[in-house]
């Protein structure tokens, strides 16, 4: 079966149908960085692929740090009783010491055991025999954190409409959202939740500004999107009163929230100075890869204000800013005077 190398909702969309359908592979590796697909695969398999009264005696759970490969091979051999499956769970299979001794259940795994592995934190290197033989016979499936903001906002909204949830949200509070979580998905999906119990029965589920602010904490004038939409228009005084609020209110943001979507956005936006001539909103949709002409609007505006060369002098300030926010190279400046700092590199 086909490796799925990047965890995005439409992969996991695709195993999801395919579980639906009642196919079960008789292994499953589940790995990323990021948890949530992880652990959606993995709860969907335990909730749907036995009944209810058969997993008393055909659902195995083990950690990692408690359990060996023999241990797990031993009950995944076994067969499943009062069942046509059985289910053989392993979390956090990271921190198991003979991992890879696991290669040797994939040589010839029993059709009546479904074995999911999850290994959280990373992948396995694709060298591994374990996880070839585990390709060649099941399913692997890789769950990475969105890498851009255009991906976390796609996912925020996609979480509102899927599993009966029937909401949206405006794109500006969608935005601000993702620019100030970032691509921790399952906070994410923990955040919107405690949008969504605040709705009446009967009332119209849109998430607005407002509501971030007052259900999420974010304030709608102060966070990261407001910050980087006042770099983009070289806003120097909202900038600075934003950076001063930050400096104050260290959990509203500041600059370990806005390193990564900042760096994001620069790094677009000399991408975007290679778009095919003429370069119009249509070229910089289709050179970034973005769903709508509207998304062009902040590189035209920060093209006017940044050229080709600022732009490569900010990116490698904003490497410089986070190396020193790491402690490299770096011993007294506090992450408020790194940010103050980077600001003022960025608007003169």
């Amino acid at each position: 079966m086909a490796e799925k190398k990047v965890g995005t909702t439409e992969t996991y969309k695709k195993l999801l149908t395919t579980m639906k359908s009642g196919k079960w592979a008789p292994v499953y590796i589940l790995m990323g960085t990021e948890s949530y697909y992880i652990d959606k695969v993995c709860d969907y398999i335990t909730d749907h692929a036995l009944k209810e009264e058969e997993k008393d005696f055909n659902l195995t759970m083990y950690y990692g740090a408690d359990v060996t490969a023999q241990q797990v091979m031993d009950q995944a051999r076994r067969f499943p009783m009062m069942a046509e499956k059985q289910i053989v769970v392993v979390r956090e299979a990271q921190a198991m010491k003979d991992f890879e001794v696991l290669e040797k259940y994939m040589d010839k795994p029993v059709p009546t055991t479904i074995l999911v592995i999850c290994y959280m934190g990373g992948s396995i290197d694709a060298r591994k025999k374990v996880l070839s033989k585990a390709n060649a016979v099941g399913e692997v499936f890789v769950s990475d954190s969105p890498r851009y903001d255009r991906d976390i906002v796609s996912f925020i909204e996609e979480y509102l409409k899927e599993d009966g949830r029937n909401a949206a949200i405006e794109s500006r509070a969608a935005q601000v959202v993702a620019a100030h979580i970032g691509g921790d998905l399952k906070r994410l999906a923990s955040e919107l939740d405690k949008v969504l119990i605040s709705f009446k029965e009967g009332e119209a589920r849109v998430i607005n500004s407002d509501l971030v602010e007052k259900k999420i904490g974010i304030s709608k004038n102060y966070n990261v999107f407001e910050l980087r939409d006042a770099l983009i228009n070289r806003d120097a005084v909202k900038a600075q009163r934003i950076a001063k609020y930050f400096d104050e209110n260290p959990k509203a943001g500041g600059l370990f929230a806005l390193l990564p979507q900042t760096f994001s956005f620069f790094q677009n936006l000399m991408l975007a100075y290679y778009a095919p001539r003429p370069i119009n909103e249509s070229a910089i949709m289709s050179q970034l890869g973005l769903r709508s002409a509207y998304q062009t609007r902040d590189y035209i505006k920060a093209m006017k204000n940044y050229p080709a060369r600022k732009t490569l002098a900010i990116i490698s300030k904003l490497r410089e800013v986070d190396a020193k926010s790491k402690g490299l190279e770096n011993v007294n400046t506090s992450t408020g005077d790194l940010l103050k700092e980077l600001i003022s590199f960025i608007l003169h």
